[in-house]
């Protein structure tokens, strides 16, 4: 017969060894990368004020976003298996270009920064910059900044800052 004092060792060892179980489990646990390529800090000196982020993923691209008063902020991070070369920016770029949204793009250091500003009857789509860390390919980071008037662009030069700071991450 099985002392009470026995049963009673043995479901608390048992629990702790659950217990152990479940919190390694959930220490392996895949974080969201885009997260983590900048710190808080580094997006309100872009965006000028604190934007509450939200990890999230498109398909396979693991997100982070969020969006302040005057515009809208997403991290991207994925690992692209087909076409790493880049030819799929150059394509959308060429193809925004066609839409007559006027684009400024500059490739530095493996990093390939884009601003656009929609004619007038597209203002709606926003005004962006964006910069894509593409010296690391297949992997690729990518931060955005939409904001909804031409004066509340962030400059690409500003941008490009962080870009590097991401592209030092991964």
């Amino acid at each position: 017969m099985i002392q009470p004092r026995c049963t009673i060792v043995v479901l608390f060892s048992a629990l702790v060894v659950i217990a152990m179980a479940v919190r390694a489990g959930m220490a392996q646990a895949p974080t969201n990368n885009a997260c983590g390529l900048l710190t808080d800090a580094e997006l309100q000196s872009v965006l000028g004020m604190k934007g509450m982020l939200k990890a999230g993923t498109i398909g396979e691209i693991q997100t982070c976003g969020g969006e302040t008063q005057s515009a809208k902020v997403l991290l991207r991070f994925f690992k692209r298996t087909t076409d790493p070369s880049g030819k799929k920016e150059q394509a959308g770029i060429e193809a925004t270009k066609k839409m007559g949204v006027q684009v400024d793009a500059k490739t530095s250091g493996g990093i390939l920064c884009m601003a656009t500003v929609p004619p007038a009857n597209l203002a709606a789509m926003g005004f962006g910059t964006s910069c894509t860390v593409t010296s690391k390919a297949p992997m690729f980071a990518v931060i955005e900044v939409t904001s909804k008037t031409q004066k509340d662009m962030v400059p690409m030069e500003k941008l490009r800052v962080v870009a590097e700071k991401m592209a030092s991450r991964f």
